[in-house]
């Protein structure tokens, strides 16, 4: 029975889809969460349409599109207000038969759990990988109920994953992206912004996100060094944006000072070798860690979970079916974080110069039909989730 049982380290999107996902397969789960709650408060995602193609195979893509506010315009903007570049949801869902639903990321948690069987997720119960086992031998994990074993582990433990360093201890690990970070949702903003999208500055940006009931996710990130914190967040986001386009600062006022969160960026710059080793596979910011500059960290995750669990069908033994999962995955993540670092390097631009050439630039591509400009993102969202032996 342990061989055909997965446990799963972590309780993120990743993590739950991967459960949700080998549940399909029939595979029996469990779940483990160090934290002893799921709810991510303040925080927003933008689901493209990969990852809305692989949650149809789950059976609740349509449950989160239908969540998503539609907004017609989106595209970025300068502090000035000027736009750079500038496209509508129409044409994104035309282009990729889909649009980029921005909801909740608690809206996504929510809806994964709704979806497992009752007691698969367990909360307050730090799991740690102690063997990661071999074809004739079930993996071993510890948890507060002692140690256990299973056929497959999935490492969906975060950007500092124990089971990655365990795997592979010869790795360089992370490195700083240069850039932190902040998140709020405010929760009744006195007017609906109708503006949405990005404002790129120099060495920092905005963006603004609307949500379901009302609700707008407003993000930033800046270039500052690892580990600088100011005394009031809130403070330091009105200093840095104050004085931006509407409704950037409008709406960095009305937030509430206590649901800001700030955190650095870090990424796995270097590849790592393989997303498995024995019977454990990585996924997630544990697999490929990256920059936020193009919304695909949770994508990839759920993107992730969706090829692991199509290679392990109930029954087989997944030591075998591993190796597969890291020759799908790792060349593509591995595009994907080069290209989210390359973005993050313009942000990063400061001298005058630089950042009118950047902006020259972004103003000549944003002046591209919107085929043109949409073709760029193609390779990411044209991705197309694997069938699932139990899919919804």
């Amino acid at each position: 029975m342990a061989m055909n049982r997965a446990i799963v380290i972590g309780g993120g999107i990743g993590g739950l889809t991967a459960a949700l996902a080998l549940h399909r397969q029939g595979i029996p789960v469990a779940v483990h969460e160090r934290a002893t709650s799921l709810d991510p408060v303040g925080a927003g995602l933008a689901l493209a349409p990969n990852a809305l193609r692989a949650l149809d195979r789950l059976g609740i893509g349509g449950h989160l599109r239908a969540l998503a506010t539609p907004h017609p315009a989106l595209g970025l903007r300068r502090p000035s207000g000027r736009w750079l570049a500038r496209t509508d949801t129409a044409a994104v869902e035309r282009y990729f038969g889909d649009p980029i639903a921005a909801v909740a990321r608690a809206a996504v948690i929510d809806a994964l759990v709704e979806a497992l069987p009752a007691g698969t997720v367990r909360t307050g119960s730090a799991a740690a990988l102690v063997s990661p086992g071999d074809g004739a031998n079930p993996a071993v994990v510890s948890t507060p109920d002692g140690e256990v074993t299973a056929g497959l582990v999935v490492g969906a433990d975060g950007i500092r994953s124990a089971t990655r360093g365990l795997l592979f201890p010869q790795h360089p690990g992370l490195r700083y992206s240069g850039f932190t970070t902040w998140r709020t949702i405010i929760d009744s903003p006195a007017r609906r912004p109708a503006a949405v999208g990005e404002v790129w500055g120099r060495g920092r940006l905005a963006g603004i996100v609307p949500l379901t009931d009302g609700r707008v996710y407003v993000y930033g990130a800046a270039l500052a060094p690892a580990g600088s914190r100011a005394a009031s967040e809130h403070a330091e986001l009105l200093q840095l944006y104050g004085s931006w386009c509407a409704p950037v600062p409008e709406l960095l006022r009305q937030a509430d000072p206590a649901k800001v969160l700030r955190h650095d960026a870090w990424e796995l710059a270097d590849p790592l070798p393989a997303y498995h080793h024995g019977r454990v596979a990585l996924l997630g910011d544990a697999a490929h860690a990256m920059c936020p500059f193009q919304g695909q960290g949770a994508c990839q995750a759920i993107e992730d979970a969706l090829v692991l669990a199509a290679g392990i069908g109930a029954g087989s033994d997944p030591a075998a079916a591993v190796p597969a999962y890291t020759a799908a995955r790792l060349p593509r993540t591995t595009r994907i974080v080069t290209g989210s670092r390359r973005i993050g390097a313009l942000v990063a631009l400061r001298s005058p110069a630089a950042v009118l050439l950047r902006d020259v630039a972004l103003t000549v591509g944003g002046l591209l039909p919107d085929r043109a400009l949409l073709g760029r993102t193609a390779p990411t969202y044209n991705w197309q989730a694997p069938m699932l032996g139990g899919a919804a």
